[in-house]
């Protein structure tokens, strides 16, 4: 089955995974989900991730760390309608309680870390 929005596939995944309170969930794997789960990592929204190969598919195992509540996840930027933004533009998500995920041309990170940088982008999604 093809999918228009990957992307969006992996957050609804993780946002359903969480609803029903689950630990660990698989999706198929791409080099762009595994840069959004390295931040997602470093914020402390998953505990851990594993790319596994069944036969011959790369999937992505991921443990969720259940105990942080999500509030919402949300893809902003889609395939239809891409949104960029200027380093000076990139607002908080919730006041700084939440976190957005942007594409740099230095790599995706975190919108405080792009803001620090001087750097804007695509803005792929926010979590809170």
């Amino acid at each position: 089955m093809t999918h228009t929005d990957p992307i969006a596939d992996l957050l609804t995944r993780i946002r359903n995974a969480y609803s029903a309170r689950k630990r660990n969930l698989t999706c198929p794997s791409s080099r762009f989900k595994q840069e959004i789960l390295k931040v997602l990592k470093k914020e402390g929204f998953i505990e851990d991730f594993l790319v596994s190969t069944e036969s011959g598919f790369n999937s992505l195992e991921i443990s969720l760390n259940i105990d942080k509540k999500i509030k919402f996840i949300k893809r902003i930027s889609k395939p239809g309608q891409r949104i960029y933004s200027a380093a000076k533009d990139l607002k908080k998500v919730l006041s700084g309680l939440g976190i957005a995920v942007i594409s740099t041309s230095q790599g995706l990170m975190t919108v405080e870390e792009a803001k620090s940088k001087k750097l804007g982008g695509e803005i792929i999604c926010e979590i809170a």
